[in-house]
């Protein structure tokens, strides 16, 4: 099966991604830490102390790390159909929205100061901006050799433009 999904995005999608969310699911796993480093350079690092539920939601936490890279490289690498690559990277996309409003606590600067990241920082926000980029471009057409204005997201042909086109031309009748 040839893939008509350009080679940046199947490396991107299939491999890159995949094994940074596994990288997320292992330090999920170690709550102290996790929670350690969910805070900018110059802040003092907060007091951790875990209780059960904490630990259980960051355990919970870890298993959705797990299904994303599962769910991400295992159903595109089954397909090359372009509608499943859009279907699942627009949902990924609202996803990285998501989780960037949850670094929201730590104020506006951590989302532009990156030379206050630590390595947490850098995957939970530089990285998720690398990925929306990626999911941004690749449902806009970038690289793909197709005409992104001609498509809708999910593979439909949008013929809006033409029919904006045609209002612009024909003259109006009063």
């Amino acid at each position: 099966m040839t893939s008509t999904i350009p080679l940046p995005y199947r490396l991107f999608f299939l491999y890159i991604e995949p094994v940074s969310a596994i990288a997320g699911f292992i330090a999920a796993l170690n709550p102290s830490f996790y929670l350690g480093e969910l805070s900018l350079s110059s802040s003092a690092k907060p007091d951790v102390a875990g209780t059960t539920q904490t630990d259980m939601a960051l355990y919970q936490l870890a298993n959705l790390y797990l299904l994303f890279a599962l769910n991400e490289h295992l159903v595109l690498s089954s397909t090359s159909s372009l509608k499943t690559w859009r279907s699942l990277l627009f949902c990924l996309l609202i996803a990285d929205l998501g989780h960037l409003v949850t670094m929201a606590p730590l104020g506006l600067a951590a989302f532009w100061k990156a030379w206050e990241w630590n390595a947490m920082l850098w995957g939970s926000i530089g990285f998720v901006y690398l990925g929306a980029s990626m999911r941004l471009s690749f449902l806009l057409g970038l690289g793909s050799g197709e005409r992104s204005k001609s498509r809708s997201f999910f593979g439909r042909t949008n013929h809006s433009h033409e029919y904006l086109s045609s209002r612009l031309q024909s003259p109006r009748k009063a």
